[in-house]
């Protein structure tokens, strides 16, 4: 049956008299009550599980013949508090050099994926260069990269004195860069060779191309990736301790021999956990986001 509509209201004109409102049909009705019925299940049985998986844990280490030693030395409250105002103070720093390598890291890793994306011949001793420095770095571990830097480069005396965070942070952009770069230039070479020829027919220079129609396209194709180095530079930040540097690992040294007790370290590691946490979910949700849109909600 069809109605007709009543003289509009007021200056818009909107009719009064509608069709009646959309109702879902019984079938509908029907398979969305089964789909409730089903997350409730779903998340009964988790949080049930979680919790017999948890008992059984707890069970099997507070059961074990040396759990009380084992408590005293690594999980005293005491200690936990005492020490933590120190730990929290070498934690600062470390931040600070997780900023300042995060910043570095970024900047030189896009220049070595932009010396290693450049196609010409005349720049084949820049392309070798940065391809043989991304296969050094690569393969040193960073703690040598920071025994290197650390105690190597001071030793030359080019410099005067610098604070031995410095250093570490050299060291850490280093080794990390290497890293990124490689990350960066999967991402330009995923994007199509069509984008940079349409671009340089409009009369782009390469490095228009580069800076306005490639890395943007390759910086949404590999922010996970990306994010993840990133949470992996939170944890290898503390490593700058080898130095001398009172960061939050070495402030939990110092008061582990303090204490004569293991707590400052198990501390220190909450801490760093808390720090990469947040990094962690957002990198979980990006790559969540990316895959709903490029899949339309399905995982194959």
């Amino acid at each position: 049956m069809i109605t007709t509509p009543s003289s509009g209201d007021g200056a818009t004109g909107a009719p009064s008299g509608t069709a009646a409102a959309w109702q879902p049909s019984a079938l509908e009705l029907e398979r969305r009550g089964y789909r409730r019925r089903q997350t409730r299940r779903s998340v009964l049985i988790s949080a049930l599980s979680t919790v017999v998986f948890a008992v059984l844990i707890a069970w099997a280490l507070i059961g074990s013949p040396g759990w009380a030693a084992v408590q005293h030395a690594f999980f005293d409250p005491e200690v936990a508090l005492a020490s933590l105002p120190r730990i929290l103070q070498g934690l600062w720093l470390n931040i600070q050099v997780l900023v300042a390598a995060s910043i570095g890291v970024i900047v030189f890793a896009l220049l070595l994926a932009s010396l290693r994306t450049l196609r010409e011949p005349v720049f084949f001793p820049l392309r070798a260069l940065a391809a043989g420095y991304t296969d050094l770095f690569r393969g040193v571990p960073l703690i040598i990269v920071l025994y290197l830097v650390g105690f190597g480069v001071p030793g030359l005396d080019f410099f005067p004195r610098v604070p031995v965070a410095v250093w570490g942070t050299i060291a850490l952009i280093l080794t990390y860069s290497a890293y990124v770069s490689e990350v960066f230039r999967a991402g330009i070479e995923a994007v199509h060779p069509s984008q940079r020829l349409a671009a340089r027919a409009l009369g782009l220079s390469h490095g228009q191309t580069m800076r306005r129609v490639v890395l943007p396209q390759a910086l949404r194709k590999v922010t996970p990736a990306l994010m993840n180095d990133f949470v992996a530079m939170q944890k290898d930040v503390g490593l700058i301790s080898v130095l001398g540097a009172v960061d939050a690992v070495r402030a939990a040294q110092i008061e582990q021999a303090h204490y004569f007790n293991y707590t400052p370290y198990v501390v220190a590691g909450l801490l760093f956990v808390l720090l990469a946490w947040p990094m962690i979910r957002l990198t979980d949700w990006v790559t969540a986001r990316m895959r709903s849109r490029e899949q339309i909600g399905s995982i194959v």
